[in-house]
């Protein structure tokens, strides 16, 4: 980046170990994060029946223009890098694409079956919007596109596979040195944590790392088969490009 500093934009969707793994990166000693800060807005534009809706939308900026500019302007703290989670949904129409390309930015993405038949369980009937898989591969080719450089996409399932492997090998494609600190932390919520955490993080609040990959063995709706059969095709494009 011009100034020095590196803003990682990691481009998820719900469900992903994306807030372990904004965990991980918050280990650093040289690290701020920061909690899907387009949340609010995404809520301001959408009737998206989400937990806590009302108190995200008091409590958190809607404006995506002045979080925009928070994000790409000075690193809190006086860090060197900033780790920006960020939900592909949230990327709403209406939020113009310019400053991303100033972020060093990244895709974590999970077999859709898994995401799906988590995600219902707080959110009943979602679309594959609501999945970010199409924002994340419209962001994905436009990036690729604009950079001639295919940017870093994590598997969740490698995640939890080989933690050490799968996150070195990012931060090398970030051109940063891996830290043994970011495959521990403390366990519980932090500050850094989004309001909506009482309802989102119970399990990763309960973690100090990685766990062990687990099959869930459990079966998409019959409504939500055309929405998986969708989601499956996207994930594939960008499975196949993958950090091995």
């Amino acid at each position: 980046m011009a100034d020095g500093a590196l803003r990682i934009g990691m481009w998820s969707g719900p469900r992903n170990i994306s807030t372990a793994l904004m965990r991980s990166w918050e280990s650093r000693a040289d690290t701020f994060v920061t909690d899907e800060p387009l949340y609010s807005h995404y809520l301001s534009v959408t009737d998206a029946p989400h937990p806590a809706r009302e108190l995200i939308l008091e409590r958190q900026e809607r404006d995506w223009r002045k979080v925009v500019a928070w994000l790409t302007g000075p690193i809190p703290e006086g860090r060197a890098v900033w780790y920006q989670k960020h939900m592909g949904h949230h990327l709403t129409p209406d939020v113009e694409r310019d400053w991303i390309y100033e972020l060093a930015n990244c895709f974590l993405i999970r077999e859709p079956r898994e995401m799906i038949t988590s995600y219902v369980k707080i959110v009943p009937e979602p679309t594959p919007y609501d999945l970010a898989l199409p924002q994340q591969v419209e962001l994905f080719e436009a990036i690729r596109d604009a950079t001639g450089r295919v940017p870093p996409v994590v598997d969740s399932r490698d995640v939890l596979e080989n933690p050490e492997r799968v996150i070195a090998r990012l931060c090398v494609a970030l051109g940063l040195e891996f830290s043994p600190a970011m495959l521990r932390w403390r366990p519980g919520l932090r500050p850094t944590d989004g309001v909506w955490a009482p309802y989102w993080y119970d399990s990763v609040a309960r973690t100090t790392s990685f766990g062990p990959y687990r099959s869930k063995g459990e079966e998409v709706p019959q409504a939500l088969l055309p929405v998986l059969r969708e989601c499956q095709e996207l994930y594939e494009l960008l499975y196949e490009h993958r950090l091995r």
